[in-house]
């Protein structure tokens, strides 16, 4: 499935597939949430495809390899093969890898083009990152390499440089009020709108945010933004909230939230507050960086993410 709101990418992608020669690098880069995946694959049938038929599923053609993160474990493993949700580990091995550019090896089986997406290319270990290269470097005849990433600037350089940047958009309001409602028809009031507010043009992170029942952490994560919280009760309640033993997509998201809780705050703000603001939103943006590999002790987190927020506040000295 494909989300609205990408016309400029599409034209950029089909005008290069409509020319005689397709280069064979593209980062699909963009927030989290914003379909990325969801191109990449619509993109990849697109390039396989035969006669212009596309009525196939991307991951079972042939000619479509994906490398993304494994199942954690055996557990998980049986979790996929039950079409439950299960949990992957952090990075991409330089093993899958090696076993994708094994299979470059031969020519694509059903046309004169074959896809690799990479989801997500951020997520490469090192090894693996520089074992990609390789194939960058040398593409196999007909092979397009199609790296999703959500922070494209992680990625080595020398990745980066051979490839072509192809940017999503954030969606406005209204395009995520609408995939939120098609996703969730039965979200109203103040859950549908807390997700809108919280994901800035994100649609996929609005579902997630309003899936995880967030609605009453981002209004407490507001309050300690505008009001501070002398007596740490607010952060008590917040902590409540998150969970005692959230997972890390869970401190994500919590993390996520409480930077746009201080963004929203940003235009109405004196200037000596928004310098506070600023200053706390560094302080949350080196937290989302450090979130995806640290072991963060839930209770502390939370500590640190309402500490940030009431430094901000209104009221300096109720901070």
């Amino acid at each position: 499935m494909t989300l609205a709101g990408h016309d400029e990418a599409w034209r950029e992608w089909r005008a290069a597939l409509a020319g005689g020669r397709m280069h064979h690098g593209w980062i699909v880069a963009g927030r989290r949430g914003l379909g990325k995946a969801s191109f990449a694959f619509a993109a990849a049938a697109e390039l396989v495809a035969r006669g212009g038929a596309r009525s196939f599923e991307p991951r079972a053609h042939p000619d479509i390899l994906v490398l993304e993160p494994l199942p954690d474990g055996e557990d998980e493993e049986r979790k996929r093969a039950e079409g439950k949700p299960y949990k992957t580990k952090r990075n991409i091995a330089v093993d899958q890898v090696r076993a994708m550019q094994r299979r470059l090896t031969t020519r694509p089986t059903l046309g004169e083009r074959r896809a690799v997406i990479v989801d997500a290319a951020d997520e490469l270990e090192r090894g693996a990152a520089n074992a990609l290269l390789k194939s960058l470097e040398e593409p196999p005849a007909g092979t397009i390499f199609l790296l999703v990433a959500h922070r494209p600037g992680r990625l080595p350089a020398t990745i980066r440089s051979r490839c072509r940047m192809l940017r999503l958009a954030e969606l406005d309001a209204a395009a995520v009020g609408q995939a939120l409602d098609l996703a969730m028809p039965g979200l109203t009031g103040e859950a549908r709108s807390a997700a809108v507010a919280v994901v800035a043009g994100s649609p996929g992170a609005a579902i997630e945010f309003a899936a995880r029942e967030l609605t009453e952490a981002y209004r407490l994560m507001t309050r300690i933004a505008c009001d501070g919280d002398p007596d740490f009760a607010l952060r008590g309640a917040l902590l409540g909230e998150i969970g005692q033993r959230p997972d890390r997509d869970q401190q994500l998201a919590a993390i996520e939230a409480a930077r746009m809780a201080l963004l929203n705050a940003l235009p109405e703000a004196c200037p000596a507050r928004a310098a506070r603001i600023v200053e706390a939103h560094s302080g949350l943006a080196r937290l989302l960086s450090q979130a995806p590999t640290a072991n963060f002790d839930p209770a502390a987190l939370m500590l640190e993410i309402g500490g940030l927020l009431a430094s901000a506040a209104a009221d300096r000295e109720a901070a």
